[in-house]
């Protein structure tokens, strides 16, 4: 009974005791890997080696080749039911043959070793870029971002050109066989093609990197948005507005609107308060006022000139114009809104007096 073939695995048959010892074999090997991988780790312990970066790499992997020989042992536990069991015949069984495309089993591990091999390398990239740029002033985590994830973008390209090469496929047959069908993806998707071109022009030129606090201009039409970039794709940048929501942005926009970023240029931006204060009121008082609203905040920039101005004769009293300098910041609105209250305390305390509309209503009989 537990001879019986149950169904056929590439060129052997499986039947009931195959399975027993599959999964004997798969359950010692995730045994013995978390075995391999506790003492490892206690070992460099005992010897104060910090397990952190390439080292933690490199543990992973060893301890993850137990994974390739249980694999080998899977495959020589069909001889219990087969006969001339090897690794050789397994690999060399054809899964698809066909007149375009044959795939054995050597076909879809040498695969699984691309991709693996493939993540890898990135990982190892990724700790490679991030020792160079610690400690470097000329470079930033938003540099860090842009090297990776064009290397990111290099490895993997060339990994599925080495998969490709693995099936046999003639890539001059296939993209000439599929230059008509690339011409109509190429109009129906032209909006995703535009958002990409605009992904790499934004990674490549440097203007907007992670972490940036950009401020996003919608032609006009709507109020503008500031955010801070969080992550950026090829096709779309994930931002985080101040209301904390994570919106996804197509690059094309970011390359096409007008957008400043504030993390770049000069530190310093000039900020203007709008007040208003009643007619007859002692104006040079109001300015010595404003002047020391602003110069009581911390993050108004002493050594600039803190002017007043007079915008305006307004219909109910006059408009004058608080400017100062200070560090653009993500939380400016709280600043300014953190001045104004001291102005309303200043004025209060005072008797100056903030006009409102008013109105004149006559009845005549």
């Amino acid at each position: 009974m537990l001879s019986y073939t149950l169904f056929k695995f590439g060129p052997y048959e499986v039947c009931l005791w195959n399975l027993i010892f599959l999964t004997i074999i798969i359950f010692f090997s995730i045994l013995l890997r978390r075995v391999i991988h506790r003492n490892l780790k206690r070992l460099l312990k005992n010897q104060n080696i910090r397990v952190e970066g390439r080292k933690a790499t490199v543990l992973r992997l060893m301890s993850q080749s137990v994974y390739i020989l249980s694999f080998y042992a899977c495959i020589y536990s069909f001889g219990i039911n087969n006969h001339d069991v090897s690794f050789e015949n397994f690999l060399s069984y054809k899964i698809i043959k066909s007149d375009f495309l044959t795939i054995s089993f050597a076909h879809i591990l040498g695969i699984a070793v691309v991709i693996f091999g493939a993540k890898m390398l990135v990982n190892f990239v990724k700790l490679y870029l991030t020792r160079r740029v610690k400690g470097r002033i000329d470079l930033d985590a938003g540099s860090e971002f842009v090297y990776i994830q064009v290397a990111k973008y290099v490895i993997y390209v060339i990994s599925i050109l080495l998969c490709l090469q693995i099936l046999q496929v003639d890539l001059k047959l296939l993209i000439g066989g599929s230059a008509a069908l690339l011409v109509g993806l190429g109009l129906g998707l032209q909006d995703v093609f535009r958002d990409m071109f605009s992904g790499f022009v934004i990674l490549f030129e440097g203007n907007l990197r992670v972490g940036d606090i950009v401020e996003i201009y919608n032609s006009g039409t709507t109020e503008p948005v500031i955010a801070k970039l969080i992550k950026i794709n090829v096709r779309t940048t994930q931002i985080e507005t101040r209301n904390g929501n994570v919106l996804i942005v197509p690059n094309s926009r970011l390359t096409q609107e007008y957008v400043e970023n504030w993390s770049h240029g000069t530190h310093l931006s000039r900020f203007i308060i709008d007040v208003s204060i009643a007619y007859g009121s002692d104006t040079e008082l109001v300015k010595d006022l404003l002047k020391r609203a602003a110069m009581g905040h911390p993050i108004v920039n002493k050594k600039e000139p803190i002017q007043v101005r007079l915008k305006d004769f307004g219909d109910n009293g006059l408009d004058l114009e608080l400017v100062f300098w200070a560090e653009q910041s993500w939380d400016a609105n709280i600043y300014k809104s953190e001045i104004r209250f001291e102005i309303d305390r200043l004025f209060r305390e005072h008797k100056v007096v903030i006009p409102f509309p008013q109105r004149d209503v006559r009845v005549q009989p």
